[in-house]
């Protein structure tokens, strides 16, 4: 299990995103783009929910990017 460290510049970069309530593009080592808000991070995944409040949870081992949306 890995350990969340709230100092790390990427895990600001996210809480930010979840602050702003920013919506965000989320690339997938399945090829699968996800675009919507992320309501949560841990250790572990990111929560995101779409247009349609549809949840999604994403383990982070399979992102391969994530990026505001423009």
């Amino acid at each position: 299990m890995s350990q969340f460290d709230p100092g790390l510049p990427s895990i600001k970069q996210v809480q930010s995103y979840i602050q702003e309530k920013r919506e965000v593009e989320i690339k997938l080592s399945t090829d699968d783009l996800l675009v919507g808000r992320i309501l949560w991070q841990d250790a572990n995944c990111l929560y995101l929910v779409d247009h349609y409040d549809k949840p999604t949870l994403i383990w982070q081992h399979s992102l391969v990017y994530l990026r505001p949306k423009a």
